[in-house]
């Protein structure tokens, strides 16, 4: 062996490089036939989302959907049309829980597939359809344009989420606005023109109204069941039923149900909407700007301001004397205040008004959520690092859907919450400016 290894080291160099390409390609296709034996690697695993970006004030990317035959078909509202510019693509991903790690798939939505409508207030209205094959019941859609965050901060104007229910894999139809488009929101105001676009046939339409129950949220540390939180019974008012195609336009408020289908084989599905009266979710009146207050006052406060000759007036001055007579910090104090009471309303509107739920409760006394999570389970947590004494506090919803409120979470409550939440009620009643809420990310 020693003589061979000889004879070739005196070769010529070109014999030598033979050997040499000839190890070199041995080597390569041994690495190969490697890679092909070992279990392919799995994706990066991706951090849990931190869905407090979507509670912040600010324009919000809006989702519905729609029951196509096989498909699903999705609407959103960007409110930047810009979101979906040159190196932007809207993307697409599915994840068994929101907490999970892995995606069950992720997807780049073409131009091509998508319908674009510029909406004239800078937006843009896109839809597109999904394989319903692809959308197990119970998935949680994923909706993104440009590139993901890999902090797992989810922007407002940027990302949505949905979770796919049962129900909504089976409801071929959408509410609409006076202009045919997407209404994409819970509520209608009184007197609004808005409608029932179906796929296929046209179905008929049966609606019922409700006393929307004006029942505040109990304490955090109230005991539970006390008070009312989820729907349970509610009073019937009225009902009647829309030749299919017909435009809807309650001038009653209240809270109804809407049964579409039952034609041509179409199941019947039930949507609730919440017609509410004023500029909701904006407050306009005297007693709606009262109202919120009940989580600052005590019962004789409200009785006092109730009886007022002038409820209005009676409330400024409430605000005025929060502030030692200060008209800017007063002004200040019901900006933050009135604009939290908005905001809810807009979030979380369900069988009652936002601000009236549970998470508008905390929202509107402790500020938008400095974090949140979603657990497999459905349970909603949200973190604030500073509580009583300077501590990290922690509130948990757990999901109570219902025919009139699909999406509403309840609150779990406990005695240990009382100090901090009169810390926070106090904080608004004495602080030299109104509480701040968390900006930025």
């Amino acid at each position: 062996m020693r003589q061979l290894n000889n004879q070739i080291e005196t070769q010529h160099p070109a014999t030598k490089l033979l050997f040499g390409g000839a190890a070199v390609l041995l080597g390569v296709m041994r690495f190969l036939l490697l890679c092909l034996l070992l279990p392919p690697l799995a994706p990066a695993a991706a951090r849990p989302p931190d869905l407090a970006g979507l509670y912040r004030p600010g324009p919000r990317l809006l989702l519905d959907t729609r029951r196509e035959a096989d498909s699903l078909r999705l609407y959103l509202r960007l409110p930047d049309a810009r979101a979906l510019g040159p190196g932007r693509p809207l993307r697409l991903a599915a994840w068994a829980t929101y907490e999970a790690r892995t995606a069950l798939w992720q997807d780049s939505i073409p131009a091509r597939r998508q319908r674009r409508v510029p909406d004239g207030a800078g937006g843009l209205r896109v839809s597109f359809c999904l394989a319903l094959a692809r959308v197990p019941a119970g998935a949680v859609l994923q909706i993104q344009t440009g590139e993901p965050a890999t902090d797992g901060y989810q922007a407002a104007a940027t990302t949505a989420w949905l979770r796919v229910s049962t129900e909504r894999l089976a409801r071929t139809f959408v509410l609409t606005d006076s202009a045919q488009q997407p209404l994409l929101r819970t509520y209608a105001l009184a007197g609004e023109a808005f409608g029932i676009d179906c796929f296929g046939l046209y179905q008929p339409l049966r609606w019922r109204r409700y006393e929307a129950p004006a029942t505040p949220a109990p304490p955090p540390f109230a005991k539970p069941g006390a008070g009312t939180n989820a729907p349970r019974r509610l009073a019937l008012t009225d009902s009647g039923s829309v030749a299919a195609g017909q435009a809807l336009r309650f001038g009653q408020a209240g809270l109804y149900a809407l049964r579409v289908g039952g034609l041509g084989g179409v199941p019947v599905a039930t949507v609730p909407v919440l017609v509410a009266a004023g500029r909701y979710p904006a407050l306009s009146t005297a007693a709606e700007l009262l109202e919120p207050l009940r989580y600052l006052t005590t019962s004789k406060e409200r009785a006092a301001l109730a009886n007022a000759p002038d409820v209005k007036r009676a409330v400024d001055k409430f605000w005025l004397g929060i502030a030692h007579g200060d008209q800017g910090r007063a002004r200040a104090l019901i900006r933050s205040y009135y604009g939290r009471v908005t905001q809810a309303n807009d979030l979380f509107a369900a069988h009652k008004a936002g601000y009236l739920t549970d998470r508008g409760l905390l929202y509107v006394v402790l500020g938008p959520p400095p974090s949140v999570r979603r657990l497999p389970d459905g349970e909603e947590r949200w973190f604030y690092p500073e509580g009583d004494e300077g501590l990290p506090i922690t509130f948990s919803f757990r999901p109570k859907p219902s025919t009139f409120a699909p999406d509403y979470y309840e609150l779990a409550r406990n005695p240990e919450y009382e100090l901090p939440w009169y810390a926070a009620v106090q904080l608004w009643r004495t602080a030299p400016t109104a509480p701040s809420a968390p900006t930025g990310r």
